[in-house]
């Protein structure tokens, strides 16, 4: 893959990554601020529900955040791009869409519907 087209998905990846640490960030700062006694019984409903909901969201931050570290590792490594199933390039539109990406579109469809027959 063309050097500035790895630069192009390094800056993209870096990004997602800063955005993610400073949404984490605000999280935190407003749980602790939220930290304090809410007397109305549906009050402290609702804030514990948007917390709850909040939490959810960074779970599933910490999961692409690993995602993007291991896609930054591949950028280093030179196999960024390469399909870890079968070996062949992913599609550049593939990448485009989910740059955190590990396998190619046929190889990902063909897991879909392995996957899918396993839950029947």
């Amino acid at each position: 893959m063309e050097h500035k087209v790895l630069d192009s998905f390094r800056k993209q990846l870096e990004e997602k990554r800063a955005d993610i640490l400073k949404e984490a960030e605000r999280t935190l700062a407003e749980l602790n601020d939220q930290s304090g006694n809410i007397p109305d019984p549906n009050d402290r409903a609702s804030a514990e529900s948007g917390r709850s909901f909040e939490l959810r969201i960074r779970q599933r931050e910490q999961k692409l955040l690993s995602k993007i570290e291991e896609a930054l590792q591949r950028i280093e490594d030179g196999n960024f791009g390469e399909c870890d199933s079968c070996g062949e390039l992913i599609g550049l539109k593939r990448l485009e869409a989910r740059p955190v990406t590990t396998l190619c579109i046929e190889c990902k469809t063909a897991q879909e519907s392995q996957e899918k027959s396993l839950r029947k």
